[in-house]
């Protein structure tokens, strides 16, 4: 198992990448939507203020195959000279929601097709940078995806409860452009992005309401476990293929199973059933073992400061737990608007976004939590440093790791 961090910074910034087919059956392709691509060089310049040199970014696998078998790495090629230029990491998501035209997970050659690019991608990349680190997030939040598309018709194949034959195609997919990434380059580190939540059962539960929200719950691990070889071994998943283990995690992430009530997370005296984003991570890492990331956290709205603020301390709690936490995605970075409805913007970003002109304006409240932020995680991490090796004090925080040093926050720390 590798253990070493591959991540330039901890704090890490994310731009909404999408490139599906929507509630509508329009293509989106969020890489233009909000200009991210035209004001590349402006956007990673504005990221040193806040020292991140981490960025997620995605392929967009429908507008790189265009037809079968054939690529065209043009954009791809662009951004990455100019993320060399600039001194950013970019962490690819191959496929962030969107197939080409002719394919769905459930296509039988949905697979082949998508181990196909994952091999191109890999010798293209290799052949462009090839001393640099490549980290990549294969499939973008299978479990959501395969709810989305498979279970309530909100993108391709829009399908209504077939959620597990959608999640299975997808994970199908998902180990094989694993399995064909490692063949180009064995030193690939693969990051997944699932979503982290917790589902709870009404306070007036029947035993059936518990017991559903006990499976609710535990179906999030279920394309991991897939893609480790735990659950569906004919997929061809091993235990090598969970390398860091990146987590989605937003303010309605936590729900009461029936009512789909989701749980307030900012009132003076908590819902008892509300969990900790701590004791969730701790939760997932007593489970796998693995390094984590938060992949994508963030909150619309006036709030998004408070939620800042609130991500940095739960995550310092974390770290001073001793829990391997490698890293914080804001996501986004720079506003998005609403995949179904354009003229709907989210208001989440560290920086907005003016529509008239696409300049980038910086959310003044967020960017002074940010600076909190950093401030806050610095010192949890000192903290965890000054220990030298993990020693767990809380409910067994990690397991064969506890004996691993600190040495990849060794820049945190200077």
């Amino acid at each position: 198992m590798k253990i070493n961090n591959p991540f330039r910074s901890f704090w890490m910034g994310g731009y909404e990448c999408t490139d599906q087919l929507n509630v509508h059956g329009n293509r989106v392709d969020f890489l233009h939507v909000n200009s991210h691509f035209e004001y590349l060089r402006e956007d990673y310049a504005l990221l040193g203020r806040f020292n991140m040199a981490t960025v997620r970014e995605g392929l967009r696998w429908s507008q790189v195959e265009r037809q079968p078998y054939r690529y065209d790495f043009s954009t791809f090629e662009k951004m990455l000279e100019i993320g060399w230029e600039c001194g950013i990491q970019q962490i690819w998501d191959l496929c962030h929601f969107g197939y080409p035209d002719d394919m769905t997970p459930l296509h039988p050659q949905f697979a082949p097709r998508f181990a196909a690019l994952c091999r191109a991608f890999a010798s293209y990349h290799q052949t462009l940078l090839p001393r640099e680190t490549l980290i990549v997030t294969p499939i973008n939040e299978v479990s959501f995806m395969s709810w989305l598309g498979g279970d309530v018709a909100g993108t391709s194949p829009y399908c209504r409860n077939n959620g597990w034959e959608v999640k299975y195609g997808l994970m199908r997919a998902y180990i094989a452009g694993v399995k064909a990434l490692r063949e180009v380059n064995p030193n690939i580190r693969i990051l997944t992005t699932e979503p982290l939540v917790n589902v709870v059962p009404p306070f007036d539960a029947t035993p059936e309401h518990r017991d559903q929200a006990t499976l609710h719950h535990e179906l999030q691990y279920q394309a991991l476990d897939m893609l480790c070889g735990k659950i569906c071994p004919e997929l061809g998943g091993q235990p090598e293929y969970l390398d860091i283990l990146g987590f989605n995690y937003y303010y309605n992430n936590q729900w009461e199973t029936v009512s789909n009530f989701r749980l307030p997370w900012n009132e003076v005296i908590m819902d008892s059933r509300w969990r900790t984003l701590t004791d969730l991570l701790r939760e997932a890492h007593l489970r796998y073992d693995r390094p984590l990331v938060l992949t994508e956290t963030s909150h619309p709205g006036e709030d998004r400061a408070i939620w800042i603020e609130r991500i940095a301390e739960e995550c310092s709690l974390a770290i001073e737990e001793n829990l391997p936490l490698w890293g914080i995605c804001l996501y986004p970075v720079i506003d998005r608007p609403n995949w179904d409805n354009l003229d709907e913007w989210h208001q989440a970003g560290l920086w907005d976004v003016d529509t008239s002109n696409m300049r980038r304006i910086l959310h003044d409240p967020s960017a002074e939590a940010m600076l909190w932020a950093q401030q806050r995680i610095q010192k949890a991490v000192r903290s965890a440093y000054n220990q030298r090796h993990y020693r767990p004090q809380n409910k067994g925080a990690s397991v064969s790791m506890a004996s691993k040093p600190w040495a990849f926050f060794k820049d945190l720390i200077n």
